[in-house]
């Protein structure tokens, strides 16, 4: 008889899928995807994945058939649900960014303001999150679900507004749609069911997981850099390198030679290396990273 305990795992299908699954492959996971299949394959045999598309993920992992998963900080807004955020995961480069959910008009709109939704009809997939941001604001409105094509039902008359996810605006002004106030920000958690948290076994294998998500988080937009410096260029290098700490010196086997090694934002590399060379750098090595564990 199999005793093994399993933490059964909700990923999100659809947008955050393939930002996801980067962000497991750089914490140290291998997930593979067979075609049309919701139970992906993983090489941890404690853990069993799940697709299932944000928008439903925190209502499964209140109700207990998931002992955690990832999804929006709005899907946990819009269905009310009671579970632990246990890691805020910001993956800029692959999409797992903060964004936000809009209230948005046709630029020749006379609504200036959100007062000026009283008795208007609102389009929207966020429906009890826009509910309570009107009821919150005194204003009475009408909401409904949108099914898609939510900014198509403002060019034909069909809703006054739209409620819409956004991260930069762009979109929205490229249809011609004025944003006119912010219904609520948004980031990428992993979320946990409270009784599973409180199992030391599902916690411990939560936590790990935490642990591996966030380090894949903190490296994305970091690198690891590697130089040979001579002993008199040694505190001039050291002192334009910027580190988490401080910079890892060690002694090379020629004499006179030291080693030196850090970790520094990515953004800032084009311009530092030419700065170290100049400084008396040698041999000088960037390479990327898949975690950072503080």
């Amino acid at each position: 008889m199999n005793s093994r305990r399993i933490l059964k795992l909700g990923l999100p299908k659809g947008s955050l899928q393939e930002a996801t699954l980067k962000m497991f492959a750089n914490a140290g996971y291998k997930i593979g995807l067979g075609e049309r299949s919701y139970f992906p394959s993983i090489d941890d045999p404690e853990i069993k994945p799940i697709l299932l598309r944000a928008q439903e993920m925190s209502r499964y992992v209140e109700a207990g058939a998931l002992d955690c998963g990832i999804t929006g900080d709005d899907w946990i807004i819009e269905n009310s649900s009671q579970v632990l955020r246990v890691a805020q995961l910001v993956y800029a480069k692959k999409r797992l960014v903060p964004v936000k959910w809009v209230v948005a008009v046709p630029f020749e709109s006379k609504i200036k303001k959100v007062g000026d939704l009283k008795g208007k009809r609102i389009a929207t997939e966020l429906v009890n999150a826009t509910r309570s941001y009107l009821k919150k604001r005194n204003v009475q409105a009408t909401v409904e679900f949108s099914w898609g094509a939510t900014e198509a039902k403002l060019a034909t008359g069909l809703v006054d507004a739209i409620v819409e996810l956004t991260e930069t605006g762009s979109t929205l002004a490229a249809n011609k749609l004025r944003i006119i106030d912010i219904v609520c920000t948004s980031v990428t958690q992993l979320i946990a069911n409270k009784t599973s948290w409180r199992d030391s076994w599902n916690r411990h294998k939560i936590e790990a997981l935490s642990l591996l998500l966030r380090g894949a988080v903190e490296a994305e937009e970091k690198v690891g850099l590697k130089m040979n410096v001579r002993k008199k260029d040694l505190k001039k290098v050291s002192s334009i390198l910027p580190a988490m700490r401080r910079p890892t010196i060690s002694g090379l086997s020629e004499s006179g030679w030291f080693a030196l090694e850090t970790v520094i934002d990515e953004k800032v590399v084009r311009d530092l290396i030419p700065q170290l060379k100049k400084a008396g750098a040698e041999g000088i090595i960037e390479y990327s990273l898949n975690k950072v564990i503080h």
